[in-house]
């Protein structure tokens, strides 16, 4: 979830359509972006075809077609997506069970590098894997574990995040846990982003965030990360806070000068409205032509929590993200249905 620039000098069927709002302008759309299904988004754009691909967690949409092992979307305009197909044709073998959960794109040496989660609900033992592919369509060929609770000694080891700094790799990682060792923590990779290194583990916050994003801006690394219970359905109460840093690796302070590597820190920037709940999970941040910072999520809708099948229905969301004093928020603070302008692509 890395962040994409979109300067001047970088641009030159699915069972359920997304639900774009239908109108003459064409720089307007409405949230969800998709529907029924794209949770824990991550996006990339394609530098040679210009085309956005959005990658989610492995979900069964209820369409008869099975459970979909990273479903991966396509657009123009980061509004209106269609289906094209499963990043993984078979699970990855170096674990018995679990789903691929949270997938991460990014471009990496010229090629499409998925950093992803397996595990199972409660999984003593999870880890991270990455798979590679020379398109963003795939095929993903998987190159094995990256790392796993017992070899990190962080319970609950999902949810993956790269980015680049000074020339140097590194892989954020963690979710929820009661444990002393639980946080998000980061961990320098080897040049090739391939494994990690034999250093040590920097914790970045505590073990009540998950699903970590880190971008920067204006001098600071500003980390979003999210709270609540992420799964059920209109009960969900997923949020997003945020807390910055003049070096990647912290300490992040959140608006009133605390650390979050303390619990029930940090400054919140998005939660659930009267219709839509559990908003969480973004995507790394998009720059549009104008400088208009955009981010993707999911969340859902309150009046139609899950599907039939008892899945979530984690829709798409895209929202701007505006900035004050230095601090973003995302769209107003809660998803809406209203009318928004298109990012500037």
């Amino acid at each position: 979830m890395s962040i994409l620039l979109l300067s001047a000098s970088v641009l030159d069927s699915c069972a359920r359509k997304n639900s774009v709002l239908t109108t003459s302008s064409s720089h307007i759309y409405q949230n969800p972006v998709f529907e029924p299904v794209l949770a824990d988004p991550t996006v990339i754009q394609d530098p040679k075809t210009k085309l956005f691909y959005a990658y989610g967690t492995q979900d069964n949409w209820d369409d008869g077609k099975g459970s979909r092992l990273v479903p991966i979307l396509e657009s123009k305009d980061m509004v209106n997506w269609s289906y094209v197909g499963p990043a993984f044709q078979t699970k990855p073998s170096w674990k018995e069970a679990g789903g691929i959960w949270a997938p991460d794109i990014n471009l990496v040496d010229g090629k499409y590098y998925l950093y992803y989660s397996f595990s199972t609900w409660g999984d003593k033992n999870p880890g991270l894997g990455l798979a590679i592919s020379d398109s963003p369509k795939g095929p993903f060929i998987d190159q094995g574990k990256l790392l796993d609770s017992k070899s990190a000694n962080v319970p609950n080891s999902i949810d993956p995040f790269y980015i680049e700094e000074k020339g140097k790799k590194y892989i954020f990682w963690g979710s929820f846990s009661d444990s002393p060792e639980q946080g998000t923590f980061a961990l320098e990779l080897t040049a090739n982003g391939k494994n990690v290194l034999n250093g040590q583990k920097h914790k970045i916050a505590a073990g009540d965030f998950e699903a970590v994003t880190i971008f920067k801006k204006n001098g600071y690394f500003y980390f979003l990360g999210s709270k609540g219970s992420c799964c059920e359905g209109a009960n969900s109460k997923y949020h997003v806070l945020t807390a910055r840093s003049k070096n990647l690796l912290g300490p992040y302070l959140d608006k009133e000068g605390r650390d979050i590597k303390e619990r029930n820190y940090g400054t919140l920037v998005l939660e659930g409205s009267d219709s839509i709940v559990g908003p969480g999970h973004t995507s790394g941040v998009i720059t549009d032509k104008k400088g208009k910072d955009w981010i993707l999520y999911h969340a859902i809708d309150k009046n139609n929590g899950k599907l039939k099948n008892g899945t979530s229905r984690r829709m798409l969301m895209l929202d701007p993200i505006n900035w004050k004093e230095g601090w973003p928020l995302i769209g107003s603070g809660k998803p809406e249905k209203n009318n928004l302008q298109k990012p500037i692509i």
